[in-house]
């Protein structure tokens, strides 16, 4: 299993809890299903499905917060609460007023709610104990702050902060396409997207599109920065790295299949290589990408 997109986080290395400690915080908000009366549920389920809300492999723990949202659409509530509204107005001779629809509409959203569809999604947490790392596999900042909320909820006195580094992506991006050189140990790829600094927002993207330097050039000479650009480090996981500092579109390439075939395993040695592999890898990974960003700040 490969993380497809990294929100990171730094948590005090080394971290001083211990899985089992983990294991309890996080028992105080496992995942229930939602009521009748709910939309939304989350909470922590076990990662491979043996009761365990903490995976660990060779002291990376692997977390996945569960999600369970009823399908309700607006439109459906809508068209029920004017077809109720036409019917009271019949009844007492005059238009429900403004409190009167507010109280309809809560109320038929209450009789629906049973009857709406369901849809679950997991989102994926990796922490690196050892390292400082937090890592929650979304794909943008606001699904992170949904793990961060209920992790901060689960675990006493966590410290966890957002990562930072001496140089900008965008300077740094800007910077390596202006100059036509990545930094040591990456390739630039073909996707990037360049967007004004003024008002305008003027923005040229580039997909699966050979970047010419003179043309790149031009664009940062206009006033474009780099906001996206995609990556090959050490010719072994492909990427794009964000204006924020994410990590996503995260493919491992051939090579390193190749060298990791596990396909001989069983599906518990299978997931434990593969998160063994993958937290190996995107452990270097980052460590370089905040290097190529001038490392991070001191404290």
């Amino acid at each position: 299993m490969w993380f497809k997109n990294l929100q990171i986080y730094r948590i005090p290395a080394p971290w001083a809890i211990s899985s089992e400690q983990l294991e309890s915080f996080l028992a105080k908000q496992a995942f229930s299903s939602c009521s009748s009366l709910e939309l939304q549920s989350q909470g922590w389920i076990s990662p491979r499905d043996n009761g365990m809300l903490v995976h660990t492999v060779n002291r990376q723990m692997i977390l996945a917060l569960g999600t369970e949202k009823k399908l309700l659409p607006a439109t459906v509530v809508n068209q029920v609460t004017k077809a109720r509204a036409a019917e009271i107005e019949e009844q007492q001779g005059f238009a429900p007023g403004r409190k009167q629809l507010k109280d309809l509409k809560e109320q038929v959203t209450d009789e629906l709610l049973p009857r709406a569809f369901s849809i679950r999604r997991t989102t994926w947490v990796w922490i690196d104990p050892v390292n400082g790392w937090l890592v929650v596999d979304a794909s943008s900042p606001a699904k992170a702050e949904e793990v961060l909320k209920l992790l901060l909820g689960s675990v006493d006195k966590l410290q966890v902060a957002g990562l930072r580094t001496v140089h900008s992506p965008v300077t740094s991006m800007t910077d390596w396409l202006a100059a036509d050189e990545a930094p040591h140990g990456f390739t630039v790829d073909q996707d990037t997207e360049l967007r004004a600094t003024g008002e305008s927002k003027a923005t040229v993207r580039y997909v699966r599109h050979t970047l010419e330097a003179d043309d790149v050039r031009r664009h940062i000479a206009a006033g474009k920065q780099c906001t996206r650009l995609a990556m090959t480090w050490a010719d072994r996981v492909s990427f794009v790295l964000t204006e924020g500092l994410a990590i996503k579109r995260i493919a491992p390439l051939d090579v390193l299949k190749e060298e990791h075939d596990t396909s001989s395993k069983n599906d518990d040695e299978r997931f434990d290589a593969d998160f063994l592999l993958m937290t190996g890898e995107l452990n270097k990974l980052m460590g370089d990408v905040v290097f190529a960003l001038g490392g991070e700040p001191a404290v």
